[in-house]
């Protein structure tokens, strides 16, 4: 560790046990270590995991979780981690300061076991503006900025103090329905105002209304300005478990107001669809832009934009009638979102925390929990292509498209983009 002391297997224990329990956490990596039944610490360098069932994704479900020490660990809440007290690791850096809604320092260690950093210190600031985080890098204020402003990336690009990297990223932009209630859903109603007695989204017919008046391919050229990748899952082509058989539909308008009319609603209706304006690059524009393609086929659209701590709050406690959302799956593989965003809510299986709109298919629940329990990479990859084409027919979610990561750098240094959009100065380096 940082402070001297002898990293342990003990540690890795020590993280195990306290990943479900940290105190005033709203969130967090339970669903990384549930299939672990016990913890055997076979000696200070050895650790073994007992599993109820097999379940080949451990390795890559604990990637997302941090190790912390028990000597620094125990005891420890939010403010000792972010005062620095408990914040030793084991990395090439070591912690400086932390400062909420700011940013953070850190220090090189000098005697990291993986090789010393080019770095001495590294300043990571907090520039939530668009416009602000491009003007630092123009100014020289900053060495690297992330998440590129879509209207800048094209001046960033032709810049010659700067350089550019990209790379297909896994987070996925989706809409999702409320299928929380078989009764009235708030804000959905008749054109004249009344409440429509059943909710119109249980039935799949208007779910393949509603996609296919989306035109993806104008909502990536013209929203995200050639940023975004359209698709019809969530994964980039050459991922484990991406399906090349399923593919982002067409728009056609003529099929989706012949479809509304089967389900009932030969006139359409109207709702309300719920986004993030500060969370995602053009959030609130592509919500805007997603009203207009279903208000041209009589579903009369109202956005309501909301600032990020407003949404997560509302989400969980199903407000949305229809919603805009998120979901990266840094596991690099298809289960990840199944069983988070799509897997019916189940708080003890560690299933659907993120599900707010209740989305459950008992038939694709358990193709997934067949999937992941199966060892053999081949098997388990054709199971989990035909979960993404199940997923695809039932419209649980709406996938509209996925996003390109992009930094901008001081000309000079490279950046190894990353699919996971995680900005490391371990992956900064002086060009050669």
């Amino acid at each position: 560790w940082h402070d001297g002391k002898p990293f342990t297997a003990d540690d890795v224990a020590f993280t195990i046990s306290r990943v479900p329990n940290v105190p005033g956490s709203n969130g967090g990596f339970s669903g990384a270590v549930r299939p672990i039944q016990r913890v055997e610490v076979v000696d200070a360098r050895t650790v073994r995991f007992h599993t109820a069932r097999p379940h080949p994704l451990l390795p890559s479900d604990l990637a997302q979780v941090q190790i912390i020490s028990r000597h620094a660990g125990t005891g420890a809440v939010a403010e000792t981690y972010n005062s620095g007290q408990a914040s030793i690791g084991t990395g090439p850096y070591r912690f400086g300061s932390y400062r909420p809604g700011q940013g953070a320092t850190f220090t090189r260690n000098d005697g990291y076991w993986g090789g010393r950093e080019p770095w001495a210190e590294v300043d990571y600031r907090f520039l939530p503006n668009d416009g602000a985080r491009s003007a630092a890098v123009l100014a020289g204020d900053v060495d690297v900025i992330d998440q590129v402003p879509s209207n800048d990336l094209a001046r960033l690009k032709r810049e010659p103090r700067l350089s550019v990297f990209e790379i297909a990223g896994v987070r996925l932009i989706y809409l999702q329905a409320d299928f929380s209630r078989s009764g009235a859903v708030p804000t959905v109603t008749t054109h004249d105002g009344k409440p429509i007695e059943k909710n119109p989204f249980q039935d799949r017919r208007v779910r393949q209304a509603l996609d296919l008046a989306i035109d993806r391919q104008a909502l990536a050229e013209r929203v995200m300005e050639n940023t975004a990748l359209p698709t019809a899952q969530w994964l980039p082509e050459g991922f484990f478990s991406y399906n090349p058989a399923v593919q982002p539909r067409r728009q056609d308008l003529a099929r989706a107001r012949a479809l509304l009319a089967e389900a009932g609603f030969p006139q359409g209706f109207r709702l309300t669809l719920s986004t993030p304006n500060d969370r995602y690059p053009n959030d609130g524009r592509t919500a805007q832009a997603v009203a207009q393609f279903w208000t041209r086929i009589g579903v009369r659209t109202e956005v309501e934009a909301l600032p990020w701590a407003t949404y997560l709050a509302r989400g969980p406690k199903q407000e949305f009638a229809f919603r805009l959302g998120g979901w990266g799956s840094p596991t690099g593989e298809a289960s990840y979102l199944l069983r988070n965003v799509l897997g019916t809510y189940d708080r003890e299986r560690g299933w659907g925390s993120p599900n707010f709109s209740r989305y459950s298919n008992p038939d694709l629940d358990a193709l997934t929990e067949r999937a992941i329990t199966t060892l053999d990479d081949t098997a388990r990859e054709a199971l989990l292509r035909q979960a993404v084409a199940e997923a695809d027919a039932d419209l649980g979610i709406l996938p509209l498209f996925l996003l390109k990561n992009a930094w901008a750098v001081r000309r000079g240094l490279t950046y190894a983009a990353r699919a996971d959009e995680q900005t490391l100065a371990t992956a900064v380096r002086r060009a050669e």
